[in-house]
């Protein structure tokens, strides 16, 4: 794989706005405001980051989801928080013109190129974790010292946000029929958690993926 080691200890606000979001959306606003007091996290239900945020306080809030949520609706909520973040960075980060041509290229060279966008982004969103990456079919991505699921045991994966952050752009920028699923996790005794990224349809050198 190809790897960079992250900045340490910080976090972009989409882990924390977006798991509120997500949240808000499907538990009343007390018992949201239960979960992020326990957390720690109070000051966030009135006063939303807008910068970069310690790791640990992310690693707080899922740590106190998965003790009082349902693992259905945990699991469920913390994707849907990926899937949020996905569809933020699609509508403020990444420049429409890129976004255009990465449709337009044949997905295996798409894969390449948003994978390296990832890899110079991964400081927003491994903290101190190692992010690396492997282009081919699958697609594998990996993040060692995971701030979701760090000290966590558990018998499931646990980092279901990430997964859906990556189908997300990988299925908008790539190809429709993405799908990543995690495949190792710290969580379970793993060295890290592995996502992989397969994509159904796809035929060598196609530039045609989209609907008309």
């Amino acid at each position: 794989m190809d790897g960079g080691i992250a900045v340490a200890g910080r976090i972009g606000p989409n882990a924390i706005t977006q798991a509120a979001a997500a949240l808000d959306a499907a538990l009343p606003g007390d018992a949201v405001d239960a979960l992020f007091a326990e957390a720690g996290l109070a000051r966030y239900r009135h006063d939303p980051p807008e910068r970069m945020v310690d790791e640990r306080e992310v690693t707080a809030l899922h740590r106190v989801l998965r003790a009082r949520l349902p693992p259905a609706q945990l699991r469920a909520l913390t994707r849907e928080a990926g899937l949020r973040t996905g569809d933020y960075l699609l509508a403020h980060r990444i420049p429409r013109p890129v976004q255009w041509l990465l449709r337009v290229l044949p997905a295996p060279l798409a894969a390449r190129v948003l994978l390296s966008a990832i890899r110079r982004h991964a400081w927003t969103f491994a903290g101190g974790g190692a992010f690396a990456c492997a282009a081919g079919h699958p697609v594998r991505l990996a993040i060692a010292s995971c701030p979701l699921c760090r000290g966590a045991r558990l018998d499931h994966p646990a980092c279901d946000y990430y997964a859906a952050t990556f189908e997300r752009l990988f299925a908008r920028l790539v190809h429709p029929r993405a799908r990543v699923t995690e495949v190792a996790c710290e969580a379970m005794g793993a060295a890290a958690c592995v996502f992989e990224l397969r994509w159904r349809g796809c035929w060598r050198g196609s530039r045609r993926r989209w609907p008309a």
